[in-house]
């Protein structure tokens, strides 16, 4: 995949899973997202917003590092989780990533218990996401990437409060939101959430 100073081991990984030539989504949005900076992905469906998270969040994290995660990323539900998982193992094939996710179906204890052994990644839902940081308290000082993925979809399910509460026990961290659609929820939440925000419509 033709794409700028991108990782050489991500890079194998694409070349392994038949993804040879960036889309549109990924040649837009790499160099931005790789800068550090907040951005509002508007795409439609199927065009590949997911691999496109993946992809950025294994060039930005590259190894294995501390005990808290380093990205955090906000899904509608629990296929949605196993989707991203399954996504990172592909993509991460060649990292020492530590990837985990969590959903409203999954056991809370055992969550919190693999959580604390030292993770890289944490994918969940809004729902179990913010019962895990009202109740654990998780230290996300060291968080690079705070990632919402369909954020229409999950912001109809009227999950604003969750997540707000979830980014601003979060200090300064990359914030990026995808979207199939632009709503005027999203606005509120980006208003809210995001400094300066590029914005790509795909």
């Amino acid at each position: 995949m033709k794409l700028k100073k991108i990782n050489e081991n991500l890079q194998k990984a694409l070349i392994e899973n038949d993804l040879f030539e960036a889309n549109s989504l990924q040649q837009q949005t790499f160099s931005t997202i790789k800068s550090g900076a907040d951005c509002i992905v508007l795409a439609p469906k199927e065009s590949g917003k997911s691999t496109t998270i993946v992809l950025n969040v294994i060039q930005q994290l590259v190894a294995e590092g501390e005990e808290s995660p380093r990205a955090l990323i906000i899904v509608e539900d629990k296929a949605k989780v196993l989707e991203m998982e399954d996504c990172f193992e592909k993509l991460g094939n060649y990292t020492n990533l530590r990837v985990y996710g969590v959903h409203d179906k999954g056991d809370m204890e055992f969550d919190k218990n693999y959580i604390s052994t030292g993770i890289d990644v944490l994918i969940g839902t809004p729902n179990k996401l913010s019962e895990m940081f009202t109740t654990a308290g998780y230290n996300i000082n060291r968080l690079k990437m705070f990632i919402i993925d369909d954020a229409d979809a999950i912001l109809k399910l009227r999950h604003e409060t969750k997540i707000m509460r979830i980014s601003n026990s979060i200090n300064k961290t990359q914030r990026l939101i995808f979207s199939e659609h632009n709503t005027e929820r999203i606005e509120i939440l980006a208003d809210k959430m995001l400094v300066e925000p590029f914005i790509f419509e795909i």
